[in-house]
């Protein structure tokens, strides 16, 4: 980075109908010098609402809201803001609840006994590419993998295997700007995006692509038809 330019910073949203807590995130967002508070919600209607505007890196939901579901802001959010991280900041910890919020598009699942603290140190791993979740939630994730993965289990994920994850279109061109040796950095550049947000790309490719490298990324997509031989 040339001498005298700043980092980005991380533009962040917070979706939460405690306004004990939202304050409380609120004025630690505010304190962290690379990080930027976008805007606040404290309703489902409310974060829908904020979703018409510029997307952020990272958007917090709760999901006890009090006109509905903070699953459906998390739905609508990984429609309208594809290149937006989702964290899930709650006091919800059963099986339903953390499946259901994974599956609409949340790749981070906090309880709100982590302290502000630890919650922004959170977002910066989200925003780095990391899926921060707590870890009690993480303990039944690894059980209820391990359920499906048992003995009895396997036709149901043979099934799931059949059915590919294709990349989107967005997806598709950073793998093709990585495939030519361009860093997340000059990507976000020639993108028009931010760093974190093409690294949220790379962390959704190599889910989908059941991969940890560039180079097993590259195979496989090419393996799968997606990227010229």
């Amino acid at each position: 980075m040339p001498p005298g330019e700043s980092a980005p910073r991380i533009h962040v949203a917070i979706v939460e109908d405690d306004l004990g807590f939202r304050s409380a995130l609120a004025r630690a967002l505010l304190a962290a010098p690379d990080m930027k508070l976008a805007g606040t919600a404290g309703t489902k209607a409310e974060g829908i609402a904020l979703l018409q505007g510029p997307p952020v890196d990272v958007l917090l939901v709760d999901l006890g809201l009090p006109d509905g579901s903070g699953i459906e802001v998390i739905r609508a959010a990984a429609r309208q803001w594809p290149s937006c991280s989702i964290m899930v900041s709650t006091n919800f910890g059963d099986e339903t609840h953390v499946m259901r919020s994974i599956e609409a598009g949340a790749a981070g699942y906090l309880l709100k006994d982590s302290s502000q603290a630890r919650i922004v140190d959170e977002i910066r791993s989200l925003a780095s590419g990391g899926s921060p979740i707590s870890p009690i939630i993480a303990r039944q994730v690894l059980a209820r993998f391990r359920q499906e993965a048992a003995p009895g289990n396997a036709g149901g994920a043979e099934a799931a295997a059949g059915e590919p994850q294709l990349l989107s279109a967005r997806e598709k061109e950073v793998l093709d700007f990585i495939t030519k040796g361009f860093t997340a950095v000059e990507i976000a550049k020639l993108m028009g995006l931010s760093h974190f947000t093409v690294r949220t790309f790379v962390r959704r490719i190599y889910s989908k692509l059941k991969v940890t490298s560039k180079a097993e990324a590259i195979y496989e997509a090419r393996n799968q038809g997606l990227l010229a031989q």
